[in-house]
């Protein structure tokens, strides 16, 4: 008598010749090749213009050694090409100054949202508020509102704001901006995180003599982990990218490298070789991090979808 284990195994092996199956499958893995082609491009394609010359940008020539003769033009410019990497170089230096202003600008601002963020999620999902007419709910969808807003209607406020506190083109005044355009964003992901999260955990350990804070810190926090990583991560993706507010507020000693890539332009047009080339340096460090951070990420996004 066959037991039960042969009898499914069998069947997923009956299941996995039929010509349907083989076909759906196929099709599946065919739509996501073909989307990740298309998400994929665009990197192809930067990187691949920062190798070009002016005529292969204009002829669109796509396929290096057949299309094109690859050429470090773009890479020279910033003078991190092999053959000027040794030399004395004023747009390296300032590629690197603005690099590192876009470091300390976005994980500043991006650890600051976490952490306010996390306290401020947690609150909502553990107690019960009241601000006039107000409640949790709509608290959060109050923070979550100004996502709506569009950054030019704060332009001009924040100009004059920071022309009168001294902060303009300076590097604390993009990190304090910066924290409050994706708090209501890390809000709105740790509220799910903390909902997901069974209050009887913290019941139990406040009943073992902690405090409040000892349970979030000790028992919730350690849980909700993956799901900081992921608002982390976002928010330095949207504080890297950010560029009206760093060409609004800064001029000289703040500029970040979104405004820098902006910029390549000259008396005979747009330098694509040496955008394309400063482009993909750019987006490399938030590719490795998205790379190392993958699991965290998916675990962070998923976790409060399931209760």
């Amino acid at each position: 008598m066959t037991d039960g284990p042969q009898i499914f195994r069998d069947h997923a092996v009956d299941r996995a010749f039929r010509p349907g199956f083989v076909l759906g499958r196929a099709g599946i893995y065919a739509l996501l090749i073909l989307w990740a082609v298309v998400c994929l491009f665009p990197i192809y394609w930067t990187v691949t213009t920062s190798f070009k010359a002016a005529p292969d940008v204009m002829q669109g020539n796509m396929i290096p050694w057949v299309d094109f003769e690859p050429k470090r033009l773009g890479w020279r410019a910033l003078g991190l090409s092999p053959d000027t990497i040794g030399q004395v170089s004023t747009v390296r230096d300032e590629f690197l100054k603005r690099f590192w202003n876009s470091v300390i600008v976005s994980v500043s601002a991006s650890v600051l949202a976490t952490a306010l963020g996390a306290m401020a999620a947690y609150g909502l999902s553990r107690f019960d508020y009241r601000f006039g007419p107000m409640r949790n709910g709509d608290i959060g969808f109050f923070f979550l509102s100004q996502l709506i807003l569009p950054p030019v209607v704060l332009a001009l406020p924040f100009l004059v704001l920071y022309k009168s506190l001294n902060l303009l083109d300076s590097r604390i005044g993009l990190i304090l901006l910066y924290t409050l355009t994706v708090l209501p964003i890390v809000i709105w992901i740790m509220r799910d995180q903390f909902g997901a999260i069974p209050t009887e955990l913290e019941e139990a350990a406040m009943v073992d003599g902690l405090g409040i804070w000892g349970a979030f810190l000790t028992i919730v926090l350690p849980i909700a982990a993956p799901g900081m990583v992921a608002a982390f991560i976002l928010s330095l993706v949207l504080t890297w990218n950010e560029y009206f507010f760093a060409a609004l507020l800064t001029s000289t000693h703040a500029n970040t490298l979104p405004v820098m890539v902006a910029s390549q332009t000259g008396s005979q047009g747009i330098s694509w070789w040496s955008m394309a080339a400063l482009s993909f340096a750019a987006i490399l460090p938030l590719i490795l991090i998205g790379i190392v951070l993958e699991r965290y990420i998916i675990k962070g996004m998923a976790a409060g979808a399931v209760k």
